[in-house]
């Protein structure tokens, strides 16, 4: 049986000292392999200065409109409250050209803060998930374009059998993946959800994906019930041929198969 490359990524990274603590925790016992630092948040500086000292794992950027105050200043007037501060009514926003060139100059921001603070930046994915939002995309696209980053979190595509993904849903998220992979040469995993999803899945889903990255959060308090099992042997446990890799380490040819396939139409269901 070929092995299952399995990329987990702590999200979130610099929010805070004990997220931080969390996650290079358990990179350092090998349990982690990738993060994803937030520019704006209030540990951003240390998450990049400790990141340096873990080479085999890759890093990138967090892209968040949802929380903290901006990094572009009076620019992001239409990203922020009344008190300055992004908020998450930016996910269901109208997308006016105005609103939308602001997100643009706050991700570039965003992007070049990390850049900035020596982070060899391997991918985006975003905060509360607002770079799958449809309207966004364009802004994502130009972005990736400007900096020439080539890897991207899907939307979530693998579900338990408990909690199936409902068929309308299905068919966006499908489109949403075929589009981010075939613009710009967007290179991704075949399926992504979180890590406790894809533990309590039998084992027929867990082997139905070559590739997978799991979503983790160290450190949270959501995350309590993840944890120690992410500590733990798990991946023995299991009985398969899982491979922790990076977003650094994605076979590309095998991920030019994947936009091969999408752009002819043909891929995974994972929902079923």
């Amino acid at each position: 049986m070929a092995g299952i490359a399995v990329i987990i990524n702590a999200d979130d990274l610099g929010i805070s000292q004990q997220v931080n603590d969390a996650t290079f925790d358990l990179m350092s016992k090998g349990r982690i392999s990738s993060a994803t630092i937030i520019a704006n948040a209030p540990a951003t500086r240390e998450a990049a200065r400790l990141a340096a000292r873990f080479r085999k794992c890759s890093f990138g950027v967090h892209l968040n409109l949802t929380e903290f105050e901006p990094l572009t200043g009076g620019a992001a007037r239409l990203l922020v409250d009344c008190g300055g501060r992004m908020t998450r009514s930016n996910e269901t926003a109208l997308p006016r050209p105005g609103r939308l060139a602001a997100a643009f100059r706050e991700m570039c921001a965003q992007v070049e803060r990390v850049a900035s603070l020596g982070v060899r930046i391997s991918h985006l994915d975003s905060h509360n998930h607002v770079h799958t939002r449809p309207f966004f995309f364009p802004v994502l696209k130009e972005v990736q374009r400007r900096y020439q980053i080539r890897r991207v979190r899907l939307t979530k595509n693998f579900y338990s059998p408990e909690q199936p993904c409902p068929t309308p849903l299905w068919w966006r998220k499908h489109a949403f993946n075929r589009a981010l992979r075939s613009v710009f040469g967007t290179h991704t995993t075949e399926a992504f959800t979180e890590f406790l999803t894809y533990y309590h899945a039998p084992m027929a889903r867990q082997q139905s994906v070559r590739q997978i990255e799991l979503m983790v959060h160290p450190g949270a308090q959501e995350a309590k019930d993840e944890t120690p099992i992410l500590d733990s042997d798990w991946i023995a446990r299991t009985g398969l041929p899982l491979q922790l890799i990076s977003f650094a380490e994605l076979p590309l040819s095998r991920l030019d198969a994947f936009a091969r396939s999408a752009r002819s139409g043909k891929e995974l269901r994972p929902c079923e």
